[in-house]
């Protein structure tokens, strides 16, 4: 059986598992990590230093999307500033709407471990994240770590005219 008759029978209420969202996710953000090559029929097979991107797959209230987007905003000049290659901040658009997304790039986990703790003397850092447990906008939070697959990623489709 093919994978999409396999999920053509879930309900259309079913959500993607973890690993097809972490990919959707990864697809989504790597481009801005590691950029596309010029010549759109050719993959990208040089490696930027960024090697690592951190995942944070959020759990949020869905009533209290402006808050997050609030938080995810804030997090757009706090980022880059303690040390982390910011690929973006995603919220739920379609489908399921308590979950959100957040790509950070390093490049190494030495580096991200130096970033967490320049985050921890963060003023602005500490301001994110205690308005965020006072709104109660999170209720779960969690972290992967993924590296691109040389030769394969940021490869255009060969399609004519494919948008």
């Amino acid at each position: 059986m093919h994978r999409r008759e396999k999920l053509s029978t879930k309900p259309s209420t079913a959500q993607l598992d973890r690993r097809e969202a972490i990919g959707v996710m990864l697809a989504a953000g790597a481009a801005f990590t590691l950029g596309f090559n010029d010549s759109p029929a050719q993959p990208v097979t040089t490696r930027t230093p960024m090697t690592i991107t951190c995942i944070i797959r959020y759990q949020i209230d869905p009533f209290q999307l402006d808050a997050f987007k609030k938080y995810a905003e804030n997090w757009g000049r706090i980022i880059p500033r303690c040390g982390g290659h910011l690929v973006g901040y995603f919220l739920p658009h379609e489908g399921t709407n308590d979950v959100a997304w957040g790509l950070i790039a390093f490049n190494n986990l030495a580096a991200y471990e130096a970033y967490r703790a320049r985050l921890k003397s963060d003023p602005e850092a500490r301001e994110n994240f205690t308005m965020a447990q006072t709104k109660k906008i999170i209720l779960r939070e969690e972290r992967n770590f993924v590296e691109v697959v040389d030769g394969t990623f940021g490869v255009p489709s060969t399609l004519m005219g494919a948008a």
